[in-house]
């Protein structure tokens, strides 16, 4: 029998991908902080489901869903933050330098959107 991932009783992501997306953008010029996974070689990335030969970057709005991912094969990670400042400045730049992408709040199963780091700069700017 397969293990279910474990779950944040507390977050407020759902099944929508917009609205995870939404709610991304919305806590993190609330709180000024996004998470990241981080181990002592690096971010946590993952391959592209939608792009070949691209990778992503999942971040989160909230340190327990991030937190979740901390098990198994990704055991070797922690939530870290990272200011909403420095995110905007040099983290969406350089992504896009670097043709990469975001993966805004994605679930326990790490199923979300992947999205352009300008895309996500445009809506913060906007908002």
């Amino acid at each position: 029998m397969q293990s279910q991932p474990p779950v944040n009783p507390d977050s407020l992501l759902g099944p929508d991908e917009e609205s995870n997306y939404d709610l991304f953008i919305s806590r993190i010029q609330e709180t000024g902080k996004v998470w990241g996974l981080k181990a002592k070689d690096g971010w946590a990335v993952c391959p592209s489901l939608e792009f070949e030969q691209t990778d992503v970057f999942p971040f989160w709005s909230e340190e327990a869903d991030a937190k979740i991912h901390c098990a198994d094969d990704w055991a070797i990670y922690t939530p870290s933050v990272i200011s909403l400042e420095d995110f905007v400045e040099n983290w969406l730049p350089g992504m896009h330098e670097d043709e990469v992408m975001a993966g805004p709040n994605w679930d326990a199963d790490m199923s979300g959107l992947e999205v352009e780091p300008a895309d996500i700069a445009e809506r913060l700017a906007a908002e």
